[in-house]
């Protein structure tokens, strides 16, 4: 991909800037939150002002455009109807030029699902394909749903349920293998909740084919990559490791160390991180600030054990092993070599950090691990606040999806060198999530969650 006028326009700025200040922000562009418009003497990164939005849904730069390409309660093409509470997503190549979306549901068994109001019609899914279904009175109506796009033409060829049965599906991520593994946020055992009932223990990742065929996959739980309150899990394409979050405040950063790489149902060994002589690091920066912005930490990977964790104790045992404690991990993304993830509880003003985890050529061996680097903490709302989900774009900026209070909610780039800048904003009082681009980097996919929307997000790129 070419140069950017923008990215050309960030250089020097960039290089000046580095990490310098950013806790402080005094080397960061401020941002007006209620207009997403940068200070008039901040440097020239960024796609400009945001402009408002007509039908009051989503303010872009000028040259920019969106499609809702799927709201909750329609009717998909397999009849069920699209769940709502959309979160994290990815974007794989599919037949024929064109891209497959898959997408989580945060739901729950009590919440109306893919099935109708009255559940009538979930009686069409076949049994052996159901994780949990409530003893036929709260099926699971979190698992995924499949979107085939044709972003020449920006259309939905085909929408249907992928997985079914399972519940509060949060974040993910995609595989070298062309699948995804979608994460269960919630820990719920076997038995009678306060709204619903279960028939199965819930907290585990599930895989899903990436493909255009309207099928259902098999909804086998990966236990072995641990029963916690996942949120995002992202794999190193040269070994096939696979990186855990934890949405907790007092959460541990995982790896998954395959059997078998790429045959996940095929078992491995659960790891935590740990700091180098630094037993059961704080890493949130809360009481002190410890941790400073640009500040290396060679990793250690502590072995965790009883990893299906009835107690929902995992973390508690791994602390105390030695791991690193984070302030609610969420998403996660690879990309150019390094993973980066957000806990967005993070920082002195626990309203987020972003962390950077770079591994070695000979990453697994117990000899050589990676170094934990923290990239982000700005303590600043007017800048970011509470990033949840995340991506990589195609020119190697950091796309963060806000999950604030609001009013104002938004999408916040990131440039290489840790200058922010203002991309989209609602109004709509939801939280943004999944954002991911198209393999062919011409559309950016999002959700408004809570308004139950998958956009489509087209423009000058590389203007």
């Amino acid at each position: 991909m070419s140069i950017s006028r923008r990215r050309f326009l960030n250089s020097s700025a960039a290089v000046a800037a580095g990490f310098a200040g950013l806790r402080s922000c005094v080397a960061t562009p401020q941002l007006h939150a209620e207009s997403g418009e940068q200070n008039p003497e901040s440097p020239g990164y960024g796609y400009g002002p945001l402009l408002p939005d007509p039908r009051g849904i989503l303010s872009l730069p000028k040259g920019f455009a969106y499609r809702i390409i799927s709201e909750a309660g329609r009717e998909m093409n397999d009849g069920l109807l699209v769940p709502g509470l959309p979160d994290g997503m990815a974007a794989l190549p599919g037949p024929y030029g064109l891209t497959v979306l898959i997408r989580n549901h945060e739901l729950a068994p009590d919440d109306t699902g893919p099935y109708g109001d009255d559940r009538e019609l979930f009686q069409n899914i076949p049994s052996a394909k159901i994780y949990d279904s409530g003893n036929g009175n709260t099926p699971g109506s979190g698992g995924t749903t499949t979107i085939v796009y044709d972003t020449i033409r920006q259309i939905v060829v085909r929408e249907f349920l992928s997985l079914v049965g399972t519940a509060r599906n949060c974040a993910g991520g995609a595989t070298p293998w062309k699948t995804w593994i979608t994460c269960e946020e919630t820990v719920d055992r076997a038995g009678t909740q306060e709204n619903y009932e279960t028939e199965k223990d819930h907290g585990f990742n599930f895989e899903v084919p990436v493909h255009g065929r309207m099928e259902l996959a098999d909804p086998i739980p990966l236990t072995d990559m641990g029963r916690f309150r996942h949120e995002a899990v992202a794999v190193d394409p040269k070994t096939g490791i696979v990186y855990e979050t934890e949405d907790r405040d007092d959460g541990l950063f995982y790896r998954f160390l395959p059997n078998q790489t790429g045959n996940l149902k095929a078992g491995g060994k659960l790891q935590a991180l740990m700091v180098a002589d630094q037993h059961g690091l704080d890493t949130r920066n809360w009481e002190t600030s410890s941790i400073c912005v640009g500040d290396e930490l060679a990793a250690v990977w502590i072995d965790v054990d009883h990893v299906e964790a009835p107690d929902d104790d995992l973390r508690n045992r791994g602390f105390n092993a030695g791991a690193a404690r984070f302030a609610r991990g969420e998403g996660i993304w690879y990309g150019n070599g390094e993973f980066y993830f957000a806990c967005t509880n993070g920082g002195e003003a626990k309203i987020g950090q972003i962390w950077k985890y770079i591994p070695t050529a000979a990453e697994g061996d117990d000899d050589e691990p990676g170094n934990l680097q923290l990239f982000l903490e700005p303590n600043d709302g007017e800048l970011v606040e509470n990033a949840d989900n995340l991506t990589i774009a195609p020119w190697g900026d950091l796309i963060l999806c806000e999950d604030r209070a609001g009013p104002v909610i938004r999408l916040v780039g990131v440039t290489t060198s840790g200058n922010i800048y203002p991309f989209a904003m609602t109004h709509l009082h939801s939280e943004f999530a999944g954002a991911t681009f198209s393999p062919d980097g011409s559309t950016l996919f999002v959700n408004i969650q809570g308004a139950g929307l998958t956009l489509a997000i087209t423009g000058p790129w590389q203007a």
